[in-house]
C-alpha cells in the first residue's frame, strides 16, 4: 500500500486536533481515508487501544484520557467511587480501572481498553449528584465530592473503609464538601448510621 507523506501528515494534524485520540468513524468523517488510517496503524504511527479507537503514536494531550475514552464509548457512564475521588483529589489511591456508575438495566460495557469496573445505581442515586465537567474540551459526567463520599461508604466493602474515611476527612478539610451535603447524600444511600460517627469525630476534632 502506497500512502503519500502528505496524506499521513494531514491525518496526523486531524488526530492532533482531536487531542490525539479518535474513533474510526470520527477519523473517516474528518477526511482520513480508511486506507490511510490502516496504513498508519500497520506502520505504528497510530495505535489501536480499543476496538475502533486509535491513539496517535506521539501521545495524546488529554489530562484524563482513560475517563474521556470511557465516556466516548459509554455515553451513560458516570465516573464514580475511587475514580471520582481521584478526579477530585480526595485520595492517594491509583485506580487500576475506571470506576463507572450505570443505571440498572443498562447494557454491560465490553471494552478492551481501558479496563472498567461497573457499579449499578438505582434511578435516584444514579441521577443525583452528577456534574458535567469539561476536560480538554470533552464532557465527562462525574459525581460531586459529597455524593462520591456517600457512595464510597455505601460500597465500603469493595473499596475499603480506610479509603472512605480519608476521603471524608479530605472533603471536609479541603472544603469540597459540607457536612450538610454529605449527610444528605448519605441518607439517600442509606449509610447515615455508618457515616455519622466519622462526621461527628471530624467535627469534634
Amino acid at each position: 500500500m502506497n500512502i503519500s507523506e502528505r496524506n499521513i501528515n494531514k491525518a496526523r494534524a486531524v488526530f492532533r486536533k482531536h487531542k490525539g485520540i479518535m474513533r474510526t468513524n470520527e477519523a473517516i468523517a474528518a477526511g482520513i481515508h480508511p486506507r490511510t488510517l490502516y496504513f498508519m496503524r500497520d506502520e505504528g504511527i497510530i495505535f489501536q487501544i480499543a476496538r475502533g479507537l486509535y491513539e496517535l503514536g506521539e501521545g495524546s494531550e488529554l489530562s484524563h484520557p482513560d475517563y474521556i475514552m470511557v465516556t466516548r464509548k459509554v455515553p451513560d457512564a458516570r465516573i464514580c467511587l475511587i475514580s471520582a475521588l481521584d478526579f477530585h483529589n480526595l485520595t492517594d489511591e491509583i485506580p487500576k480501572s475506571v470506576y463507572i456508575a450505570l443505571p440498572k438495566g443498562a447494557w454491560e460495557p465490553n471494552l478492551s481498553y481501558p479496563p472498567v469496573k461497573t457499579f449499578r445505581f438505582s434511578d435516584v442515586t444514579y441521577a443525583s449528584g452528577a456534574v458535567t465537567h469539561f476536560v480538554d474540551g470533552e464532557e465527562i459526567s462525574v459525581y460531586n465530592p459529597a455524593k462520591t463520599i456517600a457512595d464510597c461508604f455505601k460500597f465500603r466493602n469493595q473499596i475499603g473503609l480506610d479509603v472512605c474515611i480519608e476521603a471524608l476527612k479530605r472533603g471536609i478539610g479541603q472544603k469540597k464538601a459540607t457536612y450538610r451535603d454529605i449527610f444528605h447524600f448519605a441518607k439517600m444511600c442509606k449509610v447515615t448510621k455508618i457515616i455519622t460517627p466519622y462526621l461527628e469525630a471530624i467535627g469534634h476534632g
